[in-house]
């Protein structure tokens, strides 16, 4: 029971420090939607294993303050093996192996761009460059994957999305695949930019996504706009 209890204390808005992020997200965690998205994951972490750890479940806003925001790369849901998530779409720490997508994310980013390959999974420098990491849903349980989307994560992300599009100017939404492009309505293309393709998995990958340059074209339309490009190399 103090098990749980330190579950649901850390799930309470107000035990997590969100920096910027608190006063523009407090409508959302002050929603009964939220409040009953709370309560499943007190069960889901005190009687399953879930991804990622408690502790790691807000990084990609802890790790990208909404001043710094430019980007923002949509994910899907957290990887479902051990290890994996950490917080950061399509992101894994230094030592876990890179999964098949994120192979492919590097091979089109030394192609777009010509970085080194990186040396280790982890996008947190991206996410420090001000790219927000965000997956539509931010908890799995282990090795099921999409076992989280009912819960009501889709309503609290594309709110998360919605309060981007209305609230800052001159952002970069990369979409990859249908679940991210699905997420399009939400954003005002008057304002901001939108650049899709389909997504990066082996299944899908040579058919539009090899060769997209998402990386330039986000860097093309920061600069046009006056805003400092991102640095995409995970090497330095």
């Amino acid at each position: 029971m103090d098990a749980l209890k330190e579950v649901l204390g850390l799930l309470r808005f107000k035990m997590v420090n969100l920096g910027d992020w608190t006063s523009v997200l407090a409508p959302l965690f002050g929603d009964e939607r939220y409040h009953k998205i709370r309560e499943f994951l007190l069960m889901e972490y005190g009687n399953y294993t879930v991804y990622p750890d408690m502790y790691d479940l807000y990084n990609c806003f802890r790790f990208t303050p909404f001043e710094k925001v430019k980007v923002v790369l949509l994910g899907q849901d957290p990887y479902h093996n051990e290890g994996q998530a950490h917080g950061l779409c399509f992101s894994v720490k230094e030592g876990v192996p890179n999964p098949p997508s994120l192979e492919n994310i590097f091979k089109e980013l030394t192609a777009d761009v010509g970085c080194p390959y990186p040396k280790c999974g982890d996008l947190t420098k991206w996410a420090n460059e001000g790219v927000l990491l965000l997956n539509t849903s931010l908890t799995v349980r282990a090795h099921q994957a999409n076992s989280h989307s009912k819960c009501g994560w889709a309503w609290f992300t594309d709110s998360v999305i919605k309060l981007l599009s209305e609230q800052k100017e001159n952002l970069v939404f990369i979409l990859w695949g249908g679940n991210a492009r699905s997420k399009k309505p939400l954003i005002d293309a008057s304002k901001h930019c939108v650049i899709e393709s389909v997504h990066p998995s082996p299944l899908s990958a040579y058919n539009g996504f090899f060769g997209s340059k998402p990386f330039s074209k986000t860097n093309e339309y920061l600069l046009s706009k006056g805003i400092s490009p991102i640095d995409w190399d995970l090497t330095k």
